[in-house]
């Protein structure tokens, strides 16, 4: 049995084909009324085409929207940013009330509610794929929103595709993807925005994103959001990719957790520990930056479990749509609940990109999959698997804590670097049955903390995350 469940969006190549509905409409938000641009120098906020940022590495672009003069360069409606060691933007004056059915618990509530659009980001490679992240506090009594709206290469415009309904405790709603969003072009697949049909030749050239903040009516309570941005790709069909030339070794001491000594326990959060990969795996590297959640708030789990800290990652990473915990953006949004942590959705182009980050003392979580008989010494094979990957070998070979493992001291394991790197970047493979089916083309989570060494921020800055 593969140690994760499969996620719905990895590529989705092989699902593109079938016609979604019209996007699932979003609760009321009031169209933005106001540019926040006004004590901005004018060239500041000019149309958005990344030039100001470090340029798309290859097939991939990385946009994301952290700073003040961001904040204060998209559209508000009710909104206002704010300044200090992090920027962010939080609700000023609502600009009116919505009530929202939750399809999880049954119940409607009614909130006020905030938004902020994007400039138009003209992506520097038109893109058959976006996926959405961001970073953000939201205490009791709020929550938001993320939108994407999208020029196509034929000149047409999409609808606003919900990306993702998030917040960071399950009180007030469930957090939450919306399926059955396509256009007829796209659809939404889980997290991912995808063309249905890469082979035509369209592409989204460009893109806007809209935040909606919500509150419970009459109080002062907002959201908090300090990073909200995508990733846009074109990566070609491939079943190979080129081998790399392997780097200077290195190895981080990252904490090691194994997801499959919590087999069994909180099934109601994709089956239990069986299926944990991605949240074990964002766990190790929140730990690994000096971050945990504190003993209130690990009171709600079994004393008798070991890492309660793994139940909390799972429980808190749970999508309850996709009714799992491997939605990437809500991986990220949950490692960024940690105090000063950054965290972004994107993809690499190469496994010396991701040595480039090691070297850096930068762990990053690698999602793949493959037939036990591709990856030596892996033992199983998945449908889709998240691993950290916390250095190299001498002879280049990967070192990864695999929280497919039996315990945590058997999470560290080397991989052989070629198989390793082919299984990690290749948008197409064969399973066990000779069908083709996707893979995910170098999709990673990269995690910082807001504090970081130069040299952490040159190259985050070379990869266009900063």
């Amino acid at each position: 049995m593969p140690p994760a469940t499969p996620r719905r969006s990895v590529l989705a190549a092989a699902l593109a084909a079938a016609a979604g509905t019209a996007a699932t409409a979003a609760p009321a938000t009031a169209a933005p009324t106001t540019g926040t641009c006004a004590d901005t120098p004018p060239e500041a906020c000019a149309t958005d085409t990344g030039r100001d940022h470090a340029p798309a590495p290859g097939l991939v672009d990385n946009r994301f929207w952290s700073t003040y003069t961001d904040w204060r360069c998209g559209t508000a409606a009710g909104t206002r940013a704010v300044a200090g060691h992090r920027p962010g933007l939080v609700i000023d004056t609502p600009v009116g009330r919505t009530d929202y059915a939750d399809p999880h618990t049954g119940r409607t509530s009614t909130w006020e509610h905030a938004s902020w659009t994007s400039p138009t980001h003209t992506s520097a490679v038109p893109a058959t794929e976006v996926i959405a992240s961001w970073n953000a506090h939201t205490p009791p009594g709020t929550w938001l929103q993320v939108e994407l709206r999208g020029t196509y290469g034929d000149g047409t415009e999409t609808p606003w595709f919900i990306m993702g309904r998030w917040a960071a405790g399950d009180a007030d709603i469930r957090r939450t993807s919306v399926d059955d969003q396509s256009d007829g072009k796209a659809s939404i697949w889980t997290d991912t925005f995808s063309i249905d049909d890469a082979t035509s030749g369209l592409r989204l050239l460009a893109y806007r994103l809209r935040l909606t903040l919500y509150r419970t009516p009459g109080t002062t309570l907002t959201p908090t959001v300090w990073r909200l941005g995508a990733m846009a790709s074109d990566i070609p069909d491939r079943f190979t990719v080129p081998a790399s030339e392997p780097g200077p070794d290195h190895e981080l001491t990252v904490p090691r957790y194994s997801q499959n000594t919590h087999v069994g326990q909180y099934p109601e959060y994709d089956n239990g520990g069986e299926a944990w990969c991605s949240p074990t795996s964002s766990q190790m590297i929140v730990e690994y930056w000096g971050r945990a959640p504190a003993a209130e708030d690990l009171a709600w789990v079994n004393p008798a479990f070991a890492d309660p800290q793994v139940c909390h990652a799972a429980r808190f990473t749970y999508d309850y749509q996709y009714a799992g915990c491997g939605n990437w953006p809500f991986n990220a949004a949950y490692a960024a609940t940690y105090p000063d942590m950054n965290a972004v959705v994107t993809r690499l182009r190469s496994l010396t990109d991701l040595e480039t980050l090691v070297r850096a003392g930068i762990p990053a979580i690698t999602s793949q999959s493959f037939r036990k008989e591709e990856l030596t010494g892996a033992g199983y094979g998945t449908s889709g698997h998240l691993m950290t990957v916390i250095g190299f070998t001498p002879s280049g070979d990967v070192i990864a804590n695999d929280p497919a493992s039996p315990s945590n001291p058997a999470v560290r394991r080397v991989y052989q670097r070629r198989e390793w790197e082919n299984i990690w970047l290749r948008t197409k493979r064969y399973d066990a049955n000779g069908k083709v089916r996707s893979g995910t083309g170098g999709v990673c989570y990269i995690f910082w903390p807001v504090k970081s060494a130069p040299s952490q921020r040159r190259v985050l800055r070379e990869l266009g995350l900063l």
